[in-house]
């Protein structure tokens, strides 16, 4: 449960030692930007950035009463993370799967990408796609997608 948090905990941390050495040396201003610049890079890393995940086969469920895509993602994954902010308010209306807190999910992804757990994976309609463009995606949550 705490993989998802050590590369934000260790970002707060570096930024946290590096800001106070700055203090010490007489340079508040120039600590307190980088240790912002630190936690927004932690905030980006964490799950926090995310909608709540669901289980990998709860997602699925809904998937098929709803007919909304399956994001199948980790945190500190740059790919997910260009995913999820070029996605905006759209991206709650999927169904998020956390494949570091769900190993159906990790497993589903590994089927899908010949053994291999590389996401963002999506699914829609029940076929996996790898890495997709968010426009794309974006289409596929419209009515007419």
């Amino acid at each position: 449960m705490t993989r998802p948090w050590t590369l934000p905990m260790l970002l707060v941390l570096c930024g946290s030692v590096v800001a106070a050495g700055l203090i010490f040396t007489g340079s508040p201003g120039a600590a307190s930007a980088l240790l912002l610049v630190f936690a927004v890079l932690a905030g980006v890393n964490s799950p926090l950035l995310f909608p709540r995940s669901v289980g990998a086969l709860e997602a699925q469920r809904r998937s098929a009463v709803d007919g909304r895509p399956v994001v199948f993602w980790r945190p500190g994954c740059k790919y997910c993370i260009r995913l999820r902010i070029r996605l905006g308010r759209d991206a709650r209306q999927m169904h998020w799967v956390d494949i570091w807190r769900d190993p159906a999910g990790a497993a589903a992804v590994r089927a899908a990408n010949d053994g291999d757990e590389t996401v963002p994976t999506v699914f829609v309609a029940g076929r996996p796609h790898v890495n997709p463009d968010p426009e794309w995606v974006r289409e596929r949550l419209s009515p007419s997608g």
